[in-house]
């Protein structure tokens, strides 16, 4: 009996490799489809995470900031937010191919992932062991901006690349980047390209001309560092780096690139745009906001920004120095123009005040007035250097106390002769005021210059037992969600011994729960108020922009004094 067996051929694969390679062949297969299948499934559940978002958000604006007072009240009037959304039709040509040439040369090229840019990046990646590149393309940045994907992972990237092949496949290459322009951060609290050209350049977007678009592209890398209105010479550098990235793509030529360069660049009128701001203040705020943005990478919207403001003393601060200067115009004597003469148009030549209330402990800023009418006159006197005569007399006598000299109340020159000049200018450096200072006697007469803005914080450093705090605008900022994205901390530094400052406090007076100083130079063109309260240090100047005799020291005298009784002391 014979047994039969079927002829089985040797595949292919194993004629051609020796015997001993066999078994890797099959191994590294085996290995390869079950890597294939784990691709295939991480693949999948990306794309499942990304088919989680909803694309109808890409078309929409950005959502508007809200901001608090410290106790949580909202300070209505704000946000900013793009205000306008804009079709790829009013944006002209030459802003796309700037666009283009700075942030992502291969847009029109890519299917939202640039697989050569991303496969370089990851190598540098590699290299530096740290995110240090991310090879995002213009798609990615808007998936990244609409989505609020801010952590630096491999996660959020691989949802990133999957959510932009959905936005591709969904919307065009146009509106793509409209959406991208509508949405992103310019500075100045400018949401978007069109309320960017307004408030830098007051146009609309279709209306730029090209060194115009260079510039505003320029800007997005650094909305705060680089906005024109705060540093041009920086926005024109960043317009050059632009225009030579355009010929470095061959979307324009060199010749073309430097009569670019040389269009002149009209800013709008600090009048004409207020930025989203409706008050001094909240312009202080809005500058804090655009550096800590920078400082941290954030540029999403729907922030819930606290402020260190108080509305409540705000109110009261602005109300009782509008009625005290209001009366002193009313008066007969009064011989100078009037805020009621005051025409649009027109410089503000009537009588000014600036004011600044910081918590003498933290440094937060409580209350901030720039001027009488933020509408009349955006220019901050709040930051305005002026004469401080006898209000200086406070920081004499903290200068001689810690040199453990006799401090004369009211009687600064004999108080500072003891130390010197060069004693006095040092200490009132140390507590924040800057100067200039004169470096004779006539420095303990009042003989510096010094801003508002200085002078609360220097006053805080009295009440503070020498210790001066640095001071801020903003509280904490939390996304839209509520999570908390930055947090301020409160800085001390050691300007003079607690001894000293409480007895530089002694020459202040005392009523109603404050202590108080006030003072003039002798030529009556600056006026102070010191008051140093329970929680806050306020410094409160009056004169005038172009500086002339407010009145005589009488008259001045009284004004100051109401200025005290109208705050509670």
């Amino acid at each position: 009996m014979s047994t039969w067996k079927p002829i089985v051929k040797t595949p292919l694969w194993k004629r051609f490799l020796p015997v001993w390679l066999h078994g890797p062949a099959v191994l590294l297969v085996q290995i390869s489809i079950a890597g294939l299948v784990i691709f295939l499934g991480v693949v999948f559940f990306y794309f499942l995470v990304a088919s989680k978002f909803d694309l109808d958000e890409v078309g929409k604006l950005p959502r508007k900031n809200t901001f608090y007072d410290r106790n949580g009240e909202e300070i209505q009037g704000l946000g900013g937010s793009g205000g306008k959304m804009i079709g790829r039709s009013e944006i002209p040509d030459f802003l796309v191919e700037a666009l283009a040439a700075r942030e992502d040369a291969r847009f029109f090229e890519h299917g939202g992932v640039d697989v050569r840019g991303l496969f370089r990046a990851t190598l540098r990646n590699v290299k530096d062991r740290d995110f240090t590149q991310g090879a995002s393309t213009l798609s990615m940045q808007l998936a990244r901006n609409t989505y609020d994907m801010r952590a630096k992972s491999l996660h959020r990237k691989a949802v990133e690349i999957a959510l932009t092949l959905r936005i591709e496949g969904r919307y065009s290459k146009d509106e793509i980047l409209a959406s991208y322009l509508n949405r992103i951060y310019f500075g100045s609290g400018a949401y978007g390209i069109e309320e960017a050209a307004r408030t830098y350049f007051g146009k609309s977007t279709s209306q730029l001309h090209p060194g115009e678009c260079a510039m505003l592209v320029g800007i997005i890398r650094g909305p705060h560092i680089f906005s024109p209105l705060r540093n041009y010479e920086a926005a024109k550098e960043q317009q050059s780096q632009t225009l030579a990235r355009m010929v470095d793509a061959g979307f324009i030529s060199v010749e073309r690139a430097k009569a670019v360069g040389e269009l002149e660049i009209r800013l709008a009128k600090e009048d004409a745009s207020t930025g989203g701001n409706t008050s001094y203040a909240m312009r202080r705020v809005r500058q804090e906001l655009d550096r800590i943005m920078d400082s941290l990478g954030i540029q999403r919207s729907g922030l819930k920004v606290t402020t260190t403001l108080d509305n409540g003393w705000q109110g009261r601060l602005e109300m009782e120095l509008a009625q005290a200067v209001s009366r002193l115009e009313n008066k007969d004597f009064w011989e100078y123009e009037t805020m009621a003469d005051f025409i649009s148009g027109e410089n503000a030549a009537y009588l000014q005040y600036a004011a600044v209330t910081t918590e003498t402990r933290s440094g937060a800023i409580m209350a901030l007035v720039g001027g009488r009418n933020y509408s009349h006159s955006r220019y901050d006197r709040t930051y305005s250097k002026r004469d401080l005569g006898s209000a200086f007399e406070p920081f004499v006598a903290a200068a001689a106390a810690e040199r453990r000299k006799l401090v004369l109340p009211g009687k600064p020159v004999q108080t500072g002769r003891q130390i010197g000049p060069a004693e006095v200018q040092r200490l009132a450096k140390r507590c924040g005021i800057s100067g200039p200072f004169l470096d004779t006697e006539d420095l303990f007469r009042g003989a510096v210059a010094a801003t508002p803005m200085e002078m609360s914080v220097a006053l805080a450093t009295l009440g503070n037992e020498g210790k001066k705090p640095k001071a801020f605008f903003i509280r904490k900022i939390a996304g839209s969600e509520g999570e908390l994205l930055y947090q301020a901390k409160s800085e001390n530094r050691a300007a003079l011994s607690p001894e000293a400052a409480k007895e530089a406090i002694g020459i202040l007076k005392t009523k109603a729960g404050s202590r108080n100083f006030t003072g003039a130079t002798g030529s009556e063109r600056d006026a102070w108020v010191l008051r140093l309260g329970p929680t806050g240090s306020t410094a409160i100047w009056l004169g005038f922009d172009d500086p002339k005799k407010i009145a005589s020291e009488s008259q001045l005298d009284a004004l100051l004094s109401e200025c005290v009784n109208g705050l509670g002391g």
